[in-house]
């Protein structure tokens, strides 16, 4: 398996020839934007398609090309792009006003439905984003336990504030990342994922750890899998200590099932982190909790059990447009088999997909639960099964890796073929995908992999 040099390429001339348009205006964008991006998973090289519009399962770029799209928001869009009844809400919301600077019904209708979704949503708060919710899931754990500390587990990703930035892709050992102050990054405790030895050492030597914190279904949404057993032995460990346990489902809230990972996995948090499929789309997220954590944000209760109340603001914080938007997709999501569609198509494809790589004799293999995928492309060129492969019995950090340019190159044949895909590489599924998204998708791996094989990629 050779490295998938991007010059004198015949996949790179010809994504250059397809996408004229994107090309000028990634030229313009890289005089405005560092890299010419605005969210960094976004970095592709030699640069990345504009989109004109979506529709669906499918997006289309200025230039005109067609794609099954499986970037879906970020993971925001389970219900596809554009539902009618979430683009009616939001419409309807934007006759009533974008921004009231005041309490609205709408928050009240989005916060009745999270609370009948999500099993320990007794109280929450809105913010804008899920960096924000997981600060403030933090400060929450910080405030309510007297301690200082937060472990969390090595490839976990929970935004990008100064707690969250060592031990995603690199500083494992703990060390700030630049702009970070030490005292902050000594705050946080890195342990290898789905060690649950290595958190019981923690909590048996270390009296000052607030809260443990993690994606529920592994980090970046199970490429670093994790086994539900984790979890369990994770909630019985955290509360022999008195420790908060986080978890963090910005990614799987409403995506793993309607009450997203805890309500699947039967696993209780203290504290949860929502965003994404939250909003329906637009920008939105939230804390939730128990009553007696979030009470630090109350005016009365706070002072009145003795404590300072936490000081909480936030200009976009359950903005009705938003509530709107959120009200309607999680509606949709409570009385309908969205989530069931998602992870049954997702299903299909990795086995498709792991098909096809024996087929054509390479050896990588799709993976991944609920309704994602990922792919593993062999940087240690083991011998493998696609079709047997485990992805747990592999070092999280071999499995995190791809080969030197193959993951770009992969991705930009793949939009030559009318697919959009991660950089992971892989993606997510939304409810709308068809069977003619998995066919074509499947297609346009085969042809992808024998353009890789043309230029010795693979």
């Amino acid at each position: 398996m050779g490295s998938a040099r991007l010059e004198n390429s015949d996949i790179v001339e010809t994504y250059r020839s397809r996408t004229r348009q994107s090309a000028e205006l990634a030229s313009e964008a890289a005089v405005q934007f560092p890299s010419g991006i605005t969210h960094d998973s976004r970095h592709l090289h030699p640069y990345g398609v504009f989109i004109d519009h979506a529709q669906g399962a499918r997006k289309w770029d200025v230039d005109g090309n067609e794609y099954v799209d499986y970037f879906g928001g970020h993971g925001a869009l389970l219900l596809g792009h554009g539902h009618p009844e979430v683009l009616a809400a939001i419409h309807g919301a934007l006759d009533q006003g974008t921004h009231f600077g005041s309490n609205h019904p709408g928050e009240l209708a989005w916060a009745n439905v999270i609370q009948r979704l999500v099993p320990t949503a007794d109280r929450l708060r809105f913010t804008a984003s899920g960096t924000e919710a997981t600060h403030l899931a933090l400060r929450l754990a910080r405030a309510f336990t007297g301690r200082s500390k937060v472990l969390r587990f090595m490839s976990n990703f929970h935004g990008w504030h100064d707690h969250m930035t060592s031990g995603y892709t690199s500083h494992y050992d703990g060390a700030p990342t630049p702009g970070v102050l030490d005292s902050v990054a000594a705050s946080i405790v890195l342990v290898p994922p789905g060690d649950i030895d290595a958190v019981r050492d923690v909590l048996t030597q270390d009296q000052d750890i607030a809260a443990v914190i993690l994606e529920p279904t592994g980090g970046s949404f199970g490429m670093v899998p994790l086994e539900g057993s984790f979890l369990s032995a994770l909630r019985d460990l955290t509360h022999q200590h008195n420790v908060l346990l986080i978890f963090d489902e910005v990614v799987t809230g409403f995506r793993v099932s309607p009450g997203g990972a805890q309500a699947h996995f039967n696993v209780r948090p203290d504290l949860t982190a929502l965003a994404k499929i939250l909003a329906g789309g637009l920008p939105g997220a939230a804390v939730a909790g128990s009553r007696d954590i979030l009470d630090a944000l109350d005016f009365d209760a706070a002072p009145a059990s003795g404590r300072e109340k936490i000081q909480h603001q936030g200009t976009y914080n359950a903005n009705p447009v938003s509530a709107a938007a959120g009200t309607a997709a999680l509606s949709i999501i409570e009385s309908t088999d969205a989530c069931q569609r998602a992870n049954a198509y997702a299903e299909r494809l990795r086995g498709r997909l792991n098909e096809l790589f024996c087929n054509e004799q390479v050896p990588w293999a799709a993976y991944g639960t609920f309704s994602g995928f990922h792919i593993f492309t062999n940087p240690g060129q083991r011998a493998i099964d696609p079709e047997t492969f485990e992805a747990n019995a592999i070092d999280w950090q071999e499995i995190k890796q791809n080969p030197p340019g193959v993951s770009d190159k992969l991705r930009l044949a793949m939009l030559i073929n009318g697919v959009d895909i991660t950089g992971w590489p892989g993606g997510t599924i939304s409810a709308v995908h068809s069977e003619t998204d998995l066919d074509q998708t499947v297609e346009a791996f085969r042809e992808s992999l024998r353009m890789l094989r043309a230029e010795e990629a693979i």
